[in-house]
C-alpha cells in the first residue's frame, strides 16, 4: 500500500475541519449536567417516601395496613411542596383511591390500578425522571376513572344473612377475649371462618381485618395474658364491627 502524501492528508483535514469544529462546540454542552427541576433534598425525600409507600403496599397482607395511610400522607405532603400540578393531581388521586379501598374493600380493578401507580413510584430518578409529569397524568387519570365507576350492586338478602352471622362471630370473639383466661383458640377459629366467608362474598375489607385478627391472636396467644394486648385485640374487633356496619348501611 503506497504511503499517503502530505497533500492528501491536508485535503482530508480541511474536509473534516467543519465537522470537528462543530463537535468541539457541542461537547461542553453535553458535559453539563441537566438542570434540576426540584431541589435535590426534596427529591431525596420523595424517593424515601415513595419507597416507604411501595414497601407498605407490597407487604400489607403480611404486616397489616396500619402504615398505609401514614405512608401515603408522607408522600402527599411532598406533592404539596413540589407545587407541581401533575404531582398534586397524582397525590390526590392516590388518596381518593385508598379512601375508597378502606370503605368499600379491595375491588380487583381498584387494587390493580393502585398497584400499577405505586409500582411506578419505584424509580431511581424520582421527581427528575424525564417522563415524571406524563406518568403522573396517566396514573391520576386511571385512578380517577376507577373512582368514578359505580360500585357493583350486591344482594341485600345475602349481605343481610352474612352480617347476622358475622355479628354473632364478633360477639363470640368478645366473649372469648373476656374469658379467664382468654380463649385464644376460639378467637382464632371465629376470625378464620369469618375471613373465609367474607372472601367468598368478595368483602375484601372484612376479610383482611378478620385475617389480621387471626394473625394477631395466632402469633402471640400467650400475649393475651397482658391487658395492653387484650386492649389491642379489642380495638381490632371493634374495627371489624365498624366494617360490618358499613355493609349494613349499604345493603
Amino acid at each position: 500500500m503506497p504511503p499517503i502524501s502530505e497533500e492528501d492528508l491536508e485535503q482530508t483535514r480541511n474536509a473534516l475541519a467543519p465537522t470537528l469544529d462543530a463537535t468541539a462546540a457541542i461537547l461542553p454542552w453535553l458535559a453539563r449536567p441537566a438542570t434540576l427541576r426540584f431541589p435535590a433534598e426534596l427529591n431525596q425525600r420523595w424517593l424515601s417516601a415513595a419507597a416507604r409507600l411501595h414497601q407498605t403496599w407490597s407487604n400489607r397482607h403480611l404486616d397489616g395496613d396500619d402504615d398505609l395511610r401514614p405512608a401515603l400522607f408522607a408522600l402527599y405532603s411532598i406533592c404539596l411542596e413540589t407545587a407541581d400540578a401533575d404531582c398534586l393531581r397524582f397525590g390526590e388521586a392516590l388518596a381518593s383511591a385508598i379512601d375508597r379501598l378502606e370503605i368499600s374493600g379491595e375491588h380487583p380493578k381498584l387494587v390493580t390500578g393502585l398497584s400499577a401507580a405505586i409500582e411506578a413510584l419505584d424509580e431511581e430518578k424520582g421527581l427528575e425522571h424525564e417522563t415524571f409529569g406524563e406518568r403522573c397524568r396517566h396514573f391520576a387519570q386511571r385512578l380517577e376513572s376507577l373512582h368514578a365507576q359505580p360500585e357493583q350492586k350486591r344482594s341485600p338478602v345475602i349481605d343481610r344473612l352474612f352480617i347476622d352471622e358475622a355479628q354473632e362471630r364478633v360477639e363470640a370473639m368478645c366473649d372469648a377475649l373476656a374469658a379467664l383466661p382468654p380463649d385464644a383458640y376460639a378467637l382464632k377459629t371465629e376470625a378464620e371462618e369469618l375471613a373465609q366467608h367474607a372472601e367468598q362474598l368478595e368483602l375484601w375489607g372484612v376479610m383482611h381485618q378478620a385475617r389480621r385478627l387471626y394473625k394477631l391472636t395466632g402469633n402471640k396467644p400467650a400475649s393475651l395474658e397482658y391487658a395492653w394486648y387484650r386492649q389491642r385485640i379489642e380495638g381490632e374487633i371493634a374495627h371489624l364491627s365498624q366494617l360490618l356496619n358499613l355493609i349494613e348501611v349499604t345493603a
